[in-house]
Parts: structure tokens; C-alpha cells; sequence
């Protein structure tokens, strides 16, 4: 059965959609999140032990369980992104993009030639192992999964209509904990708001969905309706936590 990549999901989606970090190396998480309803999970391998077999068996695990998969990678450098692209990702979030340099490189490392340098790999589960035709190979890989960046210090932010235009990046995701971090203000100061509004009002002005992560469900209805098209909320440790101390907390009280 034909499956939507995250980027033409997005576009054909009526509401924001709604994911979380995963974070524990497992796969029961991966079928709990799923049967809760999200549309999306997040495997973190950024700030998680998360290896590149483990971000594979995620993938099939939550893709059989009908959401979709994005992976937010280690770093910038582009030495995970052929590989997990070819495991049959739905989408990557590259961390820490600072430039527009920086930015036009990741999209080139996840666009097929001539717009890029992704190699060809149609015996990949991305190819369905060599069932798809390379033409929907290569279609696939350029139109429906989504090749974002991540924005989370003032200076790019200033140049983020730049950044958007870059060829190939098809989503954005705002890095507010960073941002508070490099900026030295919290998320409520003006001047941050600004940096916010700029980022969706450029992203809404070129179709580029943007997302952004929260800890609650009421600020994830907030940033819905704020223009952002893809939530994460919480994440798996978080969400674990969360149940255990409430249960032991009410069983003392």
C-alpha cells in the first residue's frame, strides 16, 4: 500500500499535526505512541543514544503502526543522512544550522542529482528493495519526504528569509530552547517574538510548514493556531516521568 512522505502529508493535512521525541532505545515506546494516537514520532538522535540500527527498526515499527518518521540527526555534518534517508524516513531535521551556507548544504546532501547529492540506492527499503521503479524512487525522495533545518540562534533567524529560499528545503523547525540559550532571553520577550513571527510569516509566504517543539498540550494548541504546521510535544522520557510521579504522588497523598 502506497504511504504519504511527511512533506505531502503535511500539505494535504487540514490541522497540525502532532508528534514527540523518542528518546528510549526501544520499540515499545514506539507502538504506545502510536496506539496514544500521534501522527508522528521524532527519533532523537541528537540528544539521545539512539544508533542507526535502532533508528531503523523504529522506522518499520512505527510506519506499520501508521505514523510517520522523522529523524532528527547527531549533527550537521551529513554522514547519517544517505543512510537513513535509504532505511525509509519520512522526513530529517538537521540540528544547529547556523547559515545559509550551512543549510544549502544539508538540502543538497538530501536531493537527488542534479539538485543535490544524494546517491542512488533503489535496492534500499526506501525503494521498497528494489520494487519501486527508479522513477518513483526518485520522486519520492524528492517531493514527499521533507528535508528541514534547524533555526535556533538569533543570527540565522535574521537571515531566515535566506535560508528559506535555499533550494531543496521543503520544512523548518524553530529551536526555542537554544534560541533562549544563545540569546540569553526567555521565549516570551518581545524581541524573540519577533524572531518568531518573522520565521512564520517568511515560511507562510514561501509554503514551507514550520515546526517547533513543546513540553504541554495547551501550548501545542497555542502553536497551532500561532501558523506552525508540525508540534512535538513532550517527549517519551518526559511523558514516562510524568505518569510515574503522578501515580506515586497520588498513592502517598
Amino acid at each position: 500500500m502506497a504511504r504519504l512522505g511527511f512533506a505531502r502529508r503535511l500539505a494535504e493535512a487540514d490541522r497540525c499535526l502532532v508528534g514527540t521525541w523518542l528518546k528510549i532505545p526501544a520499540l515499545e515506546p514506539v507502538e504506545i505512541l502510536a496506539d496514544a494516537g500521534f501522527d508522528y514520532l521524532v527519533i532523537d538522535q541528537e540528544h539521545a543514544p539512539l544508533t542507526l540500527e535502532f533508528a531503523y527498526q523504529a522506522t518499520v515499527v512505527a510506519q506499520g503502526a501508521g505514523m510517520s518518521v522523522l529523524v532528527r540527526v547527531p549533527d550537521r555534518s551529513g554522514s547519517h543522512l544517505q543512510r537513513l534517508l535509504d532505511s525509509g524516513v519520512d522526513g530529517i531535521l538537521v540540528p544547529r544550522v547556523t547559515t545559509v551556507e550551512e543549510a544549502s548544504a544539508a538540502a543538497r546532501q538530501m536531493l537527488f542529482s542534479p539538485g543535490g547529492d544524494r546517491g542512488l540506492g533503489t535496492t534500499s527499503r526506501a525503494g521498497r528493495w528494489g520494487g519501486l521503479s527508479r522513477q518513483e524512487y526518485l520522486r519520492f525522495g524528492d517531493e514527499e519526504v521533507m528535508r528541514a533545518v534547524q533555526l535556533e540562534d538569533r543570527g540565522v533567524l535574521e537571515q531566515v528569509e535566506q535560508v528559506l529560499d535555499v533550494p531543496g528545503l521543503n520544512g523548518v523547525f524553530l529551536g526555542m530552547g537554544d534560541l533562549g540559550l544563545s540569546t540569553g532571553r526567555p521565549g516570551s520577550d518581545p524581541e524573540i517574538q519577533k524572531l518568531v513571527d518573522r520565521l512564520l510569516s517568511a515560511a507562510r509566504a514561501r509554503s514551507i510548514p514550520a515546526g517547533t517543539a513543546v513540553q504541554t498540550a495547551a501550548q501545542a494548541r497555542q502553536a497551532a493556531d500561532r501558523g506552525y504546521s508540525y508540534v512535538m510535544v513532550s517527549n517519551d522520557t518526559s511523558l514516562l516521568r510524568s505518569a510515574a510521579t503522578s501515580a506515586v504522588a497520588e498513592f502517598r497523598a
